[in-house]
Order: C-alpha cells, then structure tokens, then sequence
C-alpha cells in the first residue's frame, strides 16, 4: 500500500515578526522530520503572518519576507515542505512556495482572491493562473490557499485532472460561530466530487479582530474526515495517507470522464513538477495519536474570546489588564475571560463607586475578583465628580439632570482607568457588549476608552450564556448568581434600569441580528413579528451610533458579521428605511 505521511503545522503566527515565524516554521520542520513526514504544510502567508494590510505596501517588508522564505526551504532536507509567503516579480501575489532537500521547486499563487467581509486581497495581490502538481514520493499532490478550495470549478479542479491525489490546502480563515459546520461540508463535497484526499490546514491565534481557530482537517476520498486538528491551540497533525485509495475510489466514479477536457485549462494551466522519489517508509515511528475534542456553541465562542484576547494583549507587548469592574455582567465576564487568558496575576480589577452605586453591585465586584483570584482596587469618583459638576454648574444652569451628568460619570472612570494605563503600562479591557454598540447605549471617552473592547461582537443575551458556561466549568461559581440574577443597570443616576432606554434584550438582539448582521428591511422586521415602533426605535439608535462605534477600541469578531472589518457604514449618512 502506498502512503503518504502528511504533517500539518497549525501554528500561531505574529504579523510582522519574520524572525519569530521563520523560528517557528523551522522548528517545526525539524519535529516533522522526526517523525519521517513525506511532507510538512504551513498556513498561509505563515512567514508574514495574516494578514499583513498594508505592510504590503513598504517594498521592504516584501523584501525581507523572500529572504525569510528562502530560510525555511533551505531547512528542508529530506522532506517536502509547503509555506504561505508573499511572491513578488512585477506585482505580488499570496502565495506557497514548495522545497525540497534544500532548494526551491515551485510556487503555487492564489487564483482566488476575496474581496468580502473581513478580506481586501483585492487592494493587494494579483491573481495566480496556474494549479502545478508536485510528485512527493510517488504521491501526486496538489497545492492551493484558502479561497482556492471553495471553488467547486476552481484549481482543485485542475489539479485532479492532471492527477492530484491528495490537495493541500493552506489557510488564514478567521472563526465566528458556526463556520466549522459549513466548511466541513463544503471540504466533504469537495474530496468526494474530485475522488481525492482533502488535507485543509488552518492558523491557530489571535490577530486584531480576527481569530483563528485552527481545527485542520483531512478528509479522505469518501469524505469522512480521517485527522482533525484542536480548535484555538498549536498542534503538529500527522496522517498516513493511504492513496492507492483514491485508484480504486475514481474507477467507481463516472462524472470525471464526462467531462469535456478543454473546459481544464479554461481555469489554469497545470504541470506535473517532480519534487522527490518514492523511500521506503517501513522503519517510520508510528503516528501520534490524538482525538481533539470539538467544541461547539457558546463552548468554542469562550475558548475564541479567550485565544483573542490572550494575543492580542501580549503580541502588543503588554502583560498584564486592567478593567473597570462595575458589579455588573459585562464586566464579570470580561474579567474571567482576562483571568483564563492571561492568569489572575497579570489581571487587576478597578471598582470606582458613584453616589449612585447601590451596595450590591460594589460588593458583588469585591466577590468576583475574590472568586477570579485578581487584585480589586477603589477608587471613588464622588471627588472628581464633584469638581466636574462644581466647573459646569454655571454653564448648566437653568437645565435639568440628564444624560450629560450621567456620562460624566462614566468619563470620570474613563479618566482614571486610562491614568492607570498609562502610569503602568496596563491595557484597558473595555467592557461593552454588541447590543450596547449597536445601540450607542455606551460613553464615548468614558466606559468605551480603552485598549480591547473583549465583547464587542457578543450580544447581551449570549452574554449571559458565556457567564453561565464559565461558572458551570468547575464546582462553585466564578461570577456571583447575584450578578446574573439582577436587571442590568448602568446605575448612572437612581433606580435606573437598562430597560428604561432600550427594548427588552431579549426582543433587541433578534431585531439587531435580522438589521445589522442579515440586512433585512424595516417591513421584514416588522413581519418577523416586531412591534413596529420598537423596530423604528431599534433602527434609528443603529444609524446614529455609527460615528462612535468608529471611535471604540478593537474587539473579537465572533458572529458572521461584526463591526468594523466587516460591516462598513458612512457616518455622515441620511438614509433612512422607514
């Protein structure tokens, strides 16, 4: 029987560190060596990192990524290595570059660059215009990135008709919730429609927005999935490839031969490219054996905004948190998520009470940073509140108690949480959730002044499932049941409820997700089963927000369409769809 063993390298990459990545890829190479791999794949553009933006626009980042490039195939001896990189002759192109004992023996560029939601490779790259097939020890393989495989006609295509038995597929695909279904069907379809061996490798991390959750799979001829990498962590996936199979899967398949053969290089052009001789693979060490444990629902979207918030604060160079504990439940989650990613030593708690703070909420923020293990601080604005108040009275007078009171308060806190940042080098978690930016329900340079803004991109209702999902993980509590039990409330001013300026949360969060996630108009909300003003209420606060979600710190992308990368809206904007 003839086998490939393939190593899949899921490895978390920093953008900009050549160096570092370069390290990394190398040291990889050698544990796949070890283990007397036929090949070793790498994410793409894994020596740049993903996704570079305009980093791609400085010629000498281009220029030094080659170089770093030319590092890793010169350690390849003895075995097949595949690494994302950037190309470059008379423009650039995302690209793989194929070595072999030493020396450079091809390169794949992407044929498919997208130009949606959170990707811009049109502003960047140009597109490739040929799918080569490389001969790994007698094995035909065919190399191609990430959008490449989505393609049902696309260079897999090419590829099987020039005589790929197994496609390696390398990719920078950032998560949000739900997608590993859907790409698994489609990496199924695809393995059965062309009779081959699927090997789909992904990145593993955080980057800005984006996170990569990593779970590379390889899914044989008949679709079932064979290996499968763990969601959010580094690992090295090793397989034997049994491809004689695929002989024996195509000669039960007619739909190829009915193809009409001058359709192929419609596509792309193909070549066969001889990379090495078959070994005998006899005295090989068994593979490792690892079954990864699928996370699914509000699980995987914890472990998402745990990886993203661990790399986003320490590839900024930081190492320790602070965030502006309120007693409330946006807070607390936060704070667990900080105390999971970073350890309750790099995490501090600030409780800066008002004249409006009830009793409870201070003292359910003392039991959460004792249950997190993390060091509470207090800091009473009552002081600076005053003063603030006492500056304004005369330019206030004659006008009544309203919302510019209250945001002085949340700037007072904003004020002294930044002071502390800046005296000692914390970053400032913010707070807010996705129902309160969609809303404008949240101070501009006050609650929302900040390095990383944690739940962005997680409405209130999935907050409360995340809060719930983190108690259930060990015997007591983490977050106070208070906390979960109690009407949230920015307690800016007395007995207020977060009720008393929005719907329900419970009835906001469908109507955000069919408005700002699905694009459905006012009358398909209205006929989802909406009262007609909630929606009318719900809309407007939407399109006035605009100008300070563009104004808040970066947050974790963990729905189909967040904001920012991926929902891009004018500010100054007078449409109206009602």
């Amino acid at each position: 029987m003839r086998t490939l063993r393939l190593a899949l390298a899921q490895i978390n990459v920093t953008v900009g560190d050549l160096e570092g990545n370069t390290r990394k890829i190398v040291e990889h190479i050698e544990r796949a060596r070890s283990l007397k791999a036929d090949l070793v794949a790498f994410p793409e553009l894994a020596v740049t990192g993903y996704p570079p933006e305009d980093l791609l626009f400085k010629p000498q980042f281009i220029h030094d990524n080659i170089a770093r490039m030319r590092e890793v195939i010169a350690a390849s001896t003895g075995i097949t290595v595949v690494v994302g990189f950037v190309d470059s002759d008379t423009d650039i192109y995302n690209a793989a570059a194929i070595g072999y004992d030493g020396r450079l023996v091809g390169v794949y560029r992407k044929m498919y660059l997208p130009n949606y939601g959170v990707f811009d490779e049109d502003r960047y790259f140009q597109a490739g215009t040929e799918a080569p097939v490389y001969v790994v020890g007698g094995t035909l393989i065919g190399v191609n990135v990430c959008e490449d495989i989505w393609y049902a006609t696309g260079p897999t295509v090419v590829q099987r008709a020039a005589g790929a038995e197994v496609i390696v597929n390398i990719n920078g695909s950032p998560f949000h919730a739900g997608k590993r279904e859907f790409r698994d069907k489609m990496l199924a379809t695809r393995a059965v429609d062309n009779g081959v061996f699927v090997a789909y490798l992904n990145l593993v991390g955080g980057q800005d927005e984006l996170v990569f959750d990593g779970a590379s799979t390889i899914v044989d001829p008949t679709g079932q999935v064979i290996a499968r990498g763990a969601q959010f962590e580094e690992e090295l996936i090793v397989a034997d490839l049994e491809v004689e199979t695929v002989f024996r899967s195509r000669l039960r398949d007619a739909r190829p031969r009915k193809e009409k053969p001058a359709t192929i290089p419609e596509i792309a052009e193909s070549k066969v490219v001889p990379v090495s001789e078959a070994a005998p693979n006899s005295d090989r060490p068994p593979v490792p054996h690892r079954e990864p444990r699928e996370l699914d629902g509000v699980e995987e979207v914890y472990a998402a905004l745990v990886t993203g918030t661990r790399d986003y604060v320490c590839k900024c160079g930081f190492e320790k948190a602070v965030i502006a504990l309120s007693g409330g439940i946006d807070s607390s989650l936060v704070a667990a998520v900080a105390v999971d990613a970073l350890g309750s030593e790099n995490v501090l708690g600030i409780s800066m009470p008002s004249r409006f703070s009830s009793e409870g909420s201070v003292l359910d923020a003392e039991a959460l940073a004792e249950n997190l293990g993390i060091e509470l601080r207090t800091i009473s604005i009552e002081d600076p509140f005053s003063a603030y108040l006492d500056a304004l009275g005369p330019h206030f007078e004659h006008t009544d108690w309203d919302t510019a009171e209250e945001n002085l308060q949340s700037r007072t806190r904003g004020n002294l949480v930044m002071a502390l940042s800046n005296k000692f080098g914390w970053m400032v978690l913010t707070t807010g959730n996705k129902s309160e930016m969609a809303t404008g329900y949240a101070t501009i340079y006050g609650d929302m002044a900040g390095g990383f803004a944690v739940i962005k991109d997680v409405p209130k209702t999935l907050v409360y499932e995340l809060a719930a999902y983190r108690n259930g993980l060990q015997p007591k509590p983490i977050i106070p049941q208070a906390i979960l039990e109690k009407p949230p409330s920015a307690e800016l001013r007395p007995d207020q409820k977060d009720e008393d300026s929005l719907p329900p949360y419970s009835t906001l969060d469908p109507i955000l997700q069919a408005y700002v996630e699905d694009d459905r108009s006012f009358d398909e909300i209205v006929a989802m089963g909406f009262d007609e003003a909630v929606v009318k209420q719900t809309i407007g606060l939407v399109d006035r927000s605009e100008y300070k979600r563009r104004q808040s710190p970066p947050g974790i992308k963990i729905t189909p369409r967040n904001f920012g990368r991926d929902r891009r809206m004018p500010i100054a904007n007078r449409y109206r769809p009602f």
